[in-house]
């Protein structure tokens, strides 16, 4: 009787086991339902609007259009150059600011002509090149192997337990624009041939740097040390598997013919050599890192393309101002409908409150 009651038992938990997955399975359809539900009725909603608007949007785009093209043809024909670098040291920021200073006097000279005299000294270029310079920008080079890298590097120089604790993620998370090894530096200007101009006085504000200078120097004695100390442990590795192997023919020189070699001793000569072969492998290849480095650092900034003599015209779409005017008076005009949309909502449930 006892086994049949807790048989039933069992049967009734089972029942209302099922009863709650069913119904927490019902929920979660109906959650993505609604999901799917809200995104069609957004998609529907925004195509009612652009259907009662078309008109309206398409002549706020036209107008906005007309009028950038004008300010376009206003400002004449522009030209667009790029400096590739590759700076060492940490100048990278430096650089980064020396460029938005540039800038801001681009801006500046529109409301001052002070400024226009203060980039033709910069520059040492004339007052006519200096009004001709309309932009100056800077951007990383995305390299996804700069970060793996830098990642490498990090983990080789610190100790295990800081290892463990610390993600590529996070590090990913952390790493800067400043950070890429190579950047885009971008001028665009009225004149198609003052680029070249510039490269230098740009390279000169960094290099010119005490700070950068004695970086440098500090790097370049380090580097030079290191490389003779390794060339001397390299001589006198080589001298030491030389003469390792003239102590081994002279010994081979001094047995009988009948006398025999035991295996042990055959395999404690060839690891003896092994280990001289790597440790010689070893310091060769410290000895390449090495003048890798002093190669590459040996500048504060590498320049790794110049500018072209001759720029070329802008003809990127988002960069013309037709298309930027467009995009902008489209924007205002979906705005100033949503805005009259959302005080005619208003004034209905302001009206529906006083019933």
């Amino acid at each position: 009787m006892s086994d049949q009651h807790h048989k039933e038992n069992e049967e009734v938990d089972l029942g209302s086991l099922f009863i709650i997955i069913g119904k927490g399975f019902s929920k979660l359809f109906s959650f993505i339902g609604s999901i799917f539900k809200a995104i069609f009725s957004f998609l529907i909603n925004s195509l009612l609007f652009l259907k009662a608007n078309i008109i309206k949007l398409a002549v706020a785009t036209i107008v906005g259009g007309a009028t950038g093209i004008f300010f376009e043809y206003k400002s004449g024909t522009k030209y667009v150059a790029d400096l590739y670098v590759k700076p060492n040291f940490g100048s990278a920021r430096q650089l980064y600011n020396n460029i938005q200073f540039y800038d801001d006097l681009v801006k500046q000279k529109l409301v001052d002509q002070k400024n226009n005299t203060d980039l033709s000294k910069i520059f040492n270029i004339t007052p006519e090149d200096a009004e001709s310079l309309k932009k100056f920008t800077i951007q990383p080079v995305i390299n996804e192997n700069d970060i793996l890298t830098s990642f490498d590097e990090l983990m080789q120089s610190v100790d295990t337990s800081t290892v463990k604790s610390y993600s590529y993620r996070k590090f990913k998370e952390t790493f800067t624009e400043v950070d890429y090894k190579v950047h885009r530096i971008s001028v665009i200007s009225s004149k198609n041939d003052v680029f070249q101009k510039l490269s230098t006085p740009i390279i000169s504000s960094i290099v010119n740097n005490d700070y950068f200078k004695t970086l440098k120097g500090n790097n370049k004695k380090s580097l030079l040390e290191t490389d003779a100390l390794l060339r001397k442990n390299l001589q006198q590795t080589d001298s030491l598997h030389n003469l390792y192997k003239k102590v081994l023919l002279e010994e081979a020189k001094k047995l009988s013919p009948g006398t025999s070699i035991s295996l042990q001793e055959k395999g404690n000569a060839s690891n003896k050599e092994l280990q001289l072969f790597n440790t010689s492998l070893r310091l060769n290849k410290e000895l390449i890192e090495v003048n890798d480095d002093l190669s590459e650092k040996s500048e504060i900034i590498n320049i790794v393309s110049n500018f072209q003599p001759i720029g070329h015209k802008v003809k990127e779409i988002q960069k013309n101002k037709g298309f930027q005017f467009g995009i902008i008076g489209l924007f205002l005009m979906i705005l100033g409908l949503l805005l009259l949309k959302l005080n005619s909502y208003l004034d209905t449930h302001k009206n529906k409150k006083k019933f």
